[in-house]
């Protein structure tokens, strides 16, 4: 998964921003118009999304809608739009954040540190009966420790850090085993198997992770 995707059709503002961003040592993938930003997303996920919404083709408040369909990563807004209404838009798409254009670099690069601070460095993740270290890649199941595969560890952390949302298979899958793997997608209803007899009372009747039949899975 990537850290950030800088969605910006101005090639000198995102490659400044993606060459700041980098030097703070974040995976940082640009994309310049509103179809290749879903493409990406859809292939690699993102922790955040920087999102332009003047884009040519579909514009920044479809990405942010489309987005919001799968995900609930960060999504902060930065645009020359400052119309109260379309911030107002924007926010009830389900953006988190709205900065203005022009903005200051730094105070940009210092809201972007808050956001993964608060949100991503977790080092222990508690939902309900599930304990995971994200550091050791351990998982505890009432107190007790569970042994699980780094696959299966990925696979239930991402769907607890996207709680309550559907993920569809081709999203958890490329996530996971990325795009170019020469695993089938079947690899992933094998493993959503095996952690439901890892963390589920009763298997066939799961509390934790819910199939959404034709579209993928849901963590509750």
């Amino acid at each position: 998964m990537l850290d950030i995707l800088i969605v910006e059709d101005n090639k000198e503002i995102g490659g400044l921003l993606e060459t700041f961003l980098r030097k703070e040592n974040y995976v940082v993938s640009v994309a310049d118009s509103g179809e290749k930003a879903v493409k990406i997303f859809e292939m690699y996920g993102a922790k955040l999304v920087i999102l332009d919404l003047m884009l040519p083709g579909i514009d920044g408040f479809a990405v942010c809608s489309k987005i919001r369909e799968t995900s609930n990563s960060h999504i902060l807004i930065a645009s020359a739009k400052t119309e109260k209404e379309d911030k107002l838009k924007g926010l009830n798409l389900g953006a988190d954040d709205y900065i203005e254009k022009p903005y200051d670099i730094d105070i940009l690069i210092a809201k972007i540190n808050g956001i993964f601070k608060r949100k991503y460095a977790q080092e222990v993740i508690v939902e309900d009966n599930l304990t995971l270290n994200t550091v050791t890649e351990t998982l505890q199941v009432d107190g007790k420790e569970v042994v699980v595969t780094t696959k299966e560890f990925d696979l239930l952390k991402l769907l607890i850090e996207n709680k309550g949302v559907t993920l569809k298979k081709e999203y958890l899958f490329s996530t996971i085993w990325g795009s170019d793997s020469e695993s089938e997608i079947q690899t992933l209803t094998v493993h959503i198997k095996w952690l439901r007899e890892k963390i589920e009372e009763d298997p066939k009747k799961p509390k934790h992770i819910l199939t959404v039949w034709g579209v993928g899975y849901r963590f509750e």
